[in-house]
Order: structure tokens, then sequence, then C-alpha cells
């Protein structure tokens, strides 16, 4: 089957890119320009026509790109185009009338990529990430991910694994022959050395993840303290309805934005209090939710607040930064168990004291962003396969201290299997190739 789709981004635009791959790209090409493919990997200008009529669509430039020297392998094809809407349906019409073509799925033509070998998944993964970065955190660590020392840690992790288990498969199907004793201590040495630097790679206090899907602050406090407000603000735009009428706020709204370079997904909750609404009580829910899973939250509260004190024991900790809003209005009859906790006093109305806010947010991000060429996840699925793998090689320790190898050697086997699914590589034979590559068995 031949895929294609629009590849530069939807809308009016100086120029669109539509890209094709599949066994049908050269025959689209013929059919549209009415002459074969041009010279290969050379921007050559063309007109393109509707099929069969021969009436002319626009003209632009044509790049030819015979697999399997392509991204995706397949011979592929990319109609650069004027960006209007109709050109482009017009081109996709076009294609849509040649046999075994069809629109491609999200991330198909990466996928065939990865598929025909000429990626590795945490490639494919990085492209994805370089596509939404929305910060110069995020597109730094997009790139350092695609340049492959992610690949290349996990792959060196990976292959001697595969040593070792090559060593443990000898002993299962030799069992007459005696590995030497320097092999088995290796064995338990070499085993527990990879363990130990999966569990340094897992303490990164998921850095990687932070960056990628951006450090998650929660405004959250009582009803009518501001919080829309505050969330405006910070936005530099109204995305949120403010109101003095409180519990205008009854579900999560949340904004990305780029604050110096960090990036942050701010949340305006709704405020918690006791209410008989029952849409509002979900909403209160969901803001206690909201902030139990944030890095970060504003708990904010205005000086008329000395009903909200019950619920400061609940939410100040760690990651809390207690602000009081409409300080205007006076803060001398603030409660005293408010006070304790060493409050910023601020005013979103006047905008007074919002430059310390943001400063103490910023120091909270700086802590939290601390750079590391060591960080080397940047997703949920990686994480949990690494330790997938330190479960199993646990298991494998004990197993194998007891000199247990058929049993031992299954929990080695998944324990590669994990840090393959990493990278997108597993195959059972790599196992076979390493051990006559390895040991002579014929002798």
């Amino acid at each position: 089957m031949t895929i294609y789709a629009l590849s530069s981004g939807p809308g009016i635009s100086g120029l669109a890119v539509i890209r094709v791959s599949g066994p049908e790209t050269k025959r689209i090409i013929e059919n549209l320009t009415n002459s074969p493919p041009p010279k290969p990997r050379y921007a050559t200008l063309k007109k393109f026509s509707k099929i069969n009529t021969n009436e002319l669509i626009d003209e632009g430039i044509l790049l030819w790109f015979p697999g399997p020297q392509s991204y995706t392998g397949e011979d592929m094809a990319e109609f650069h185009v004027h960006g209007s809407r109709a050109v482009i349906e017009a081109i996709h019409a076009a294609i849509s009338k040649i046999g075994d073509c069809r629109l491609a799925e999200p991330g198909e033509f990466t996928k065939i990529a990865f598929q025909n070998g000429k990626i590795n998944l945490l490639k494919a993964e990085s492209i994805s990430d370089l596509i939404s970065a929305e910060t110069e955190m995020q597109r730094q660590q997009a790139i350092k991910i695609m340049s492959g020392k992610s690949l290349e840690k996990f792959n060196d992790l990976r292959n001697r694994l595969l040593k070792i288990l090559s060593n443990v498969e000898a002993k299962i199907d030799f069992p007459e022959e005696d590995l030497p004793d320097e092999i088995i201590k290796n064995i338990k040495i070499e085993s527990k050395k990879i363990k130990e630097e999966i569990q340094k790679i897992l303490s990164d206090n998921k850095v990687g993840e932070l960056i990628r899907e951006g450090f998650k602050i929660a405004i959250v406090g009582p009803a009518n303290a501001g919080k829309s407000s505050l969330l405006n603000f910070l936005s530099n735009r109204d995305v949120a309805i403010v109101s003095e009428i409180a519990g205008t706020t009854r579900d999560v709204i949340e904004v990305h934005l780029n604050l110096d370079g960090y990036p942050v997904t701010i949340s305006d909750t709704a405020g918690i209090r006791d209410s008989k609404d029952e849409i509002e009580r979900k909403g209160v829910k969901l803001a206690l939710k909201k902030a139990e899973n944030s890095d970060l939250n504003i708990i904010l509260i205005e000086p008329k607040s000395a009903d909200f004190t019950g619920f400061l024991n609940d939410l100040v900790n760690e990651k809390g930064l207690i602000v009081v809003n409409k300080s205007d209005l006076g803060i001398e009859k603030i409660d005293q168990e408010i006070k304790k906790y060493k409050p910023i006093y601020l005013s979103v109305k006047e905008e007074k004291n919002l430059d310390v806010l943001i400063k103490a947010i910023k120091e909270k991000l700086k802590k939290k962003f601390i750079k590391s060429d060591d960080v080397l996840i940047t997703r949920e699925r990686h994480r949990q396969n690494l330790e997938q793998c330190v479960f199993h090689l646990n298991n494998f320790e004990k197993k194998n201290s007891l000199e247990e190898f058929d049993k031992a050697s299954e929990d080695l086997r998944l324990a590669t299997r994990h840090l393959g699914v990493i990278v997108g590589k597993v195959d059972v034979e790599e196992i076979l190739g390493s051990i006559f590559n390895d040991f002579c068995i014929g002798k």
C-alpha cells in the first residue's frame, strides 16, 4: 500500500509539502507530471495536473527518493506546492484515484521508517518530541536523543547482558563441560554492575519526563481567591473566566507556557470549599487530585480565607507555595495560622509583587531542572522497562547465587528483553549469535 499526506502544517501558507511513500510512488509521479521521475534527490520544477483531464493543478518542486535510500526505506516523493487548501485537496484527490493509495495515518511515515530499519525506536520518539518542542530545553533534549546517546547506552547494557546470557546458556546446553571459575565469577560481577548502572539512570528525579511533558503547576485555593486572574496574568491572555461570583471555575483549565525556557503546564482549578452543588463538588475533587499529581502547588488565598486554614495541612508540603492575593485590601486581619507559613503577598488586580511570585517559581524550576548529561529517560515506558530490568536482575542474582542456572537464565532473558523493548530491538537469534561467536561448540 502507498500512503500520502500533507507533511507541512495545516492552514494557508506560502508552501505546502505533500509526502508520498510506497510502491506506487513512481506511478503517481508519472500520472501527475506526465513525465518519468526526475533525477533522484534533486529539486525539479514541475507542473502537476489532474489525472486523465491534464487540467493544471499547480506548479512546484518535486523531489524523488528511490528506495531504499529514503526516509522510509521505500520509494518516496515530496510535492512542494502553494499552500492553499484548494491546491492541497486537488493533489490529494488526484493521488487517491490511483489504485492501492490511501491517506497516511498519524506517524505512519516514521513507523514505516522504523519497521524498515531506517531508524530505531528512540529516534522515532525523539522526532515526535522535536516536532512538539515548545521550548529550547525541549528542543535540546530531543536533539540529544536523536544523536544516539541513549541508544548507545541502552545497546551497550543490552549487549553486555547478552554476553552473560550466552555464558549461562552454554552452561545449560553443555552441563558436562564446566565453565571456568573466572567466567562464573564474572557473570556475578558484571550482572551486578549492570544493575547498578541502570539504578543510577533511574535516579534522575524524572528530569527527562519533566522537560518533555512540562513542569506541572496547579493553582489551588478557596473560591474567589483570584486563581483565574493569576492564570490569565501568567498566560498574558484571558484563558479563564473571571467573575466576582464564587465557584465560577468548575473544571480544570490548563495552559502550556514557556517560562524563561522552562516548559510549564499551569492548571487553574475549582475553588476548594464545602458545597452542596454536585458539579462543584466534583470540581473540588478534581482540584485536589490535580494538586496531588502536580510538581508545584501555588496555594492562593486572600485575607478573608480564614475558613480555608483547615485545608492547609493537606496541601502545604515541600511542593507547596503559599500566596496571599488581594493584599491591597489589607493583610492585618490575616489568620496567624497562615502567617506562620511566611506567604508571598501580592495583588493580581494591581499587579503588585507578581515578580516576587515568578522569581519563587523560577527557583523551584531551577532545582528540578538541574542539567545533567546523564539523563537518558524521556518517557514513562523507558522507566517502566528499566525498572522491570532491575527486578529481573535481582531475581537472577538470587538464583545465580544458588547456581540455579536453568531458572536464572529466564530472568536474565527477560531483563535483556526489557532493554530491547526500549530501543525496539528484540531478537532471540542474537543470543545464538553471541554463543556461536564466542564459543567453539563444534570442538
